[in-house]
């Protein structure tokens, strides 16, 4: 059991490495083709277009610009300051400034969620509650993706960020036990073996 100060000190110690590395990361990252995943949230979404769209760790912004211009509202979310900022002058969107395991989310506001290599980074034990007040943040019928790196349910940190490694039957139960039912899910990058395909995507609806 971690105490909530331990929780407190990984969040702060894994945030503190994205700030030192933001620009590093937005170079590394701007270039990656996240379509397959954009494309799997917005075309499981029943509701009439334009969607109200939350991207769960934001980072610099790359998928919120997309968002945007495929005519979408889209809000983004970082507990890095420094992404946050990036994110606002970047996309033009507005960024919230919070960090995973202390959220204030407005009740039934999205109509889709987009978790993009974030979710991973909330420790096991919190997980139920975070993906509750996601399921919260949802309009009813509303779609949350995810996609993280997979592994055999280890947690623990990966030099200076902390993370859980699920696997898809873990995942499923946390994400079913906090009011979601699944739709599909993947692996990537598409097209290669399963040992090559480090990305567990999962796209999921909020039970009525």
């Amino acid at each position: 059991m971690i105490e909530d100060d331990d929780y407190e000190d990984i969040t702060r110690r894994t945030l503190h490495h994205y700030d030192d590395n933001a620009r590093r990361f937005f170079a590394g990252t701007i270039d990656h083709d996240v379509s397959q995943n954009i494309d799997a949230l917005l075309s499981s979404i029943e509701a009439p277009a334009p969607y109200t769209i939350l991207d769960f760790g934001c980072g610099p912004g790359r998928d919120l610009k997309t968002f945007t211009a495929l005519g979408h509202h889209a809000i983004g979310l970082d507990g890095s300051e420094r992404f946050v900022e990036m994110a606002r002058a970047y996309s033009g969107c507005e960024v919230w400034h919070q960090n995973f395991i202390d959220l204030d989310l407005p009740d039934a506001a999205f109509d889709g969620i987009f978790a993009n290599a974030s979710l991973f980074h909330v420790p096991r034990e919190l997980l139920p509650k975070v993906l509750r007040e996601l399921c919260a943040a949802l309009k009813p019928g509303g779609v949350l993706f995810s996609s993280n790196p997979r592994g055999h349910n280890e947690e623990g940190w990966n030099g200076p960020r902390y993370g859980c490694f699920h696997d898809y039957a873990a995942w499923e139960r946390y994400v079913v036990e906090a009011g979601f039912v699944p739709l599909r899910h993947y692996y990537r990058p598409e097209g290669l073996p399963r040992e090559q395909q480090p990305w567990l995507a999962s796209v999921w609806r909020k039970a009525s």
